[in-house]
């Protein structure tokens, strides 16, 4: 397993042309978001089509042909959360409209606490109406919480994607989750 530092090297080598370290490269970041995957699909419902490999390799391929180029580690998982809430976004879509919201539960500010939670397929669409809102409004506070639900990431980690400090993260987090909590009991009006 490498470290921080050596992963943030490897992608530094890589995009400045030296391709012998890609293997181990993209042996690391798969690492990476097979945990994202898992972490995100773990308490799906028994009816979840979409499996955590599957997830990951649609996220792959995604990553593969955008024109992300992650500076290191934490951007890493930074962009792989944004690719999977989208792959997760499409499939909950296809789903709702075969099931057209059948058996689907509200969304409370508590889903935001717990990625899991949040990641079931009744509600990844509420999830993402409600960081497409928050996105116009403060676009870090939307990606805060991004990296927090979909990815699992640490204040840390988060402070480290997004080049502020983790006092930043916290402020950005508690201001989001009062936005969300705001807007979620609005919906229920």
């Amino acid at each position: 397993m490498l470290t921080a530092e050596e992963t943030t090297t490897l992608l530094r080598d890589l995009r400045q042309g030296r391709h012998d370290s890609r293997l181990k490269l993209h042996d690391e970041l798969y690492r990476d978001l097979k945990a994202i995957a898992e972490a995100i699909m773990r308490n799906q419902s028994n009816g979840q089509t979409l499996q955590p490999t599957a997830l990951v390799h649609e996220a792959w391929m995604k990553l593969a042909q955008g024109e992300a180029d992650p500076r290191d580690q934490a951007h890493f998982k930074a962009i792989a959360a944004t690719a999977m809430r989208q792959i997760l976004v499409d499939h909950a879509r296809a789903r709702a409209a075969i099931k057209r919201g059948k058996g689907a539960r509200r969304l409370s500010i508590e889903d935001f606490d717990a990625p899991d939670r949040a990641s079931a397929p009744d509600r990844i669409l509420v999830v993402d109406d409600c960081l497409g809102r928050l996105a116009r409004l403060d676009p870090r506070q939307a990606q805060v919480v991004e990296m927090r639900v979909f990815a699992g990431m640490t204040v840390n980690e988060v402070a480290d994607a997004l080049e502020v400090s983790p006092r930043t993260v916290e402020l950005d987090w508690r201001m989001a989750r009062a936005w969300l909590a705001d807007e979620l009991g609005h919906a229920d009006q």
